[in-house]
C-alpha cells in the first residue's frame, strides 16, 4: 500500500471527529492495528481497503492516492464492472506486497554478500515467476509456444523439481546445524519485526501482510 493510504484515512477520521477506538471498534479489528495502518507500520488486505472505503463512504481510488475525487459515480456501472474495478485494486496490491518484500530480500542478500547464495535465491523465484508466467501465456491454446524451448508437457513438473532442488540447497546453506561456509556469513545478520520496522518504515508492512497472506494460504481444509 503506498503512503497516502495511511495519511488519507487518518484525515477521514479526524475529519469525522472519530477516535481510533471507536472507528477500530466499527470496522471489527483492534485499535492497535488500526493505529498501525494509519502510522503506516502495517499494510492492510483487499478486504479492508474495501471496509473502510464502505465505512468512510469514498472510493478505493480515493483511499489509494490515485484520485482526488472521493466519490465514483457507479451508479450505471454494472456488477461484473465494479468487481474488474476491484480485480485491479487487488492486483495493485499484491504486486506491490511481492516487489516491497522481495526488495528487503534482495537488500539482505547484498549484506550476507554471498554470491552462490544469491544465486540460488534468484534462480528460485525466476522459476517461480516462469511457472505462473507460462501457465497464464499457455492458457490460450494458438498462443505459440515457440518461445519456449522445454516441451509444454513437462515444463511444470521440471520446474517444480528445480525449485525443489534450489530449496533445498538454500536450506542447507541457511540451516546452522549444517557446516558449510555459509553459515557464518548467514548467522551474523540480525533480522526482527522490529528491525525491519526500523529499516524500512515504508515498506515493512508488506513484509508483514505477505507473510500473512502466504501463511493463511498453507492452512489447506481437510
Amino acid at each position: 500500500m503506498n503512503k497516502d493510504f495511511s495519511r488519507i484515512i487518518t484525515l477521514l477520521r479526524k475529519e469525522k471527529k472519530l477516535s481510533q477506538k471507536q472507528v477500530a471498534g466499527d470496522l471489527g479489528i483492534s485499535q492497535a492495528l488500526l493505529s498501525h495502518y494509519e502510522k503506516g507500520i502495517r499494510e492492510c488486505g483487499l478486504e479492508f481497503l474495501i471496509k473502510i472505503a464502505d465505512y468512510y463512504d469514498v472510493s478505493c481510488d480515493y483511499l489509494l492516492g490515485r484520485t482526488p475525487q472521493r466519490y465514483s459515480d457507479i451508479t450505471d456501472i454494472s456488477d461484473d464492472a465494479s468487481k474488474a474495478k476491484r480485480d485491479a485494486v487487488s492486483q495493485i496490491v499484491n504486486k506491490k506486497l511481492i516487489q516491497n518484500t522481495q526488495g528487503v530480500l534482495y537488500d539482505y542478500l547484498i549484506k550476507i554478500g554471498n554470491r552462490k547464495l544469491s544465486n540460488n535465491v534468484s534462480n528460485y523465484l525466476m522459476l517461480a515467476t516462469y511457472n505462473m508466467f507460462r501457465k497464464v501465456y499457455s492458457a490460450n491454446r494458438d498462443n505459440p509456444q515457440d518461445m519456449f524451448a522445454v516441451h509444454e508437457e513437462v515444463y511444470s513438473g521440471f520446474s517444480t523439481a528445480a525449485m525443489q532442488v534450489i530449496s533445498t540447497r538454500v536450506t542447507s546453506a541457511t540451516d546452522p546445524s549444517c557446516q558449510n561456509d555459509y553459515i557464518k556469513q548467514c548467522g551474523e545478520l540480525e533480522i526482527s519485526p522490529e528491525s525491519i520496522a526500523s529499516e524500512y518504515p515504508q515498506i515493512a508492512s508488506s513484509v508483514f501482510n505477505l507473510i500473512q497472506h502466504a501463511e493463511s494460504n498453507m492452512k489447506f481444509k481437510k
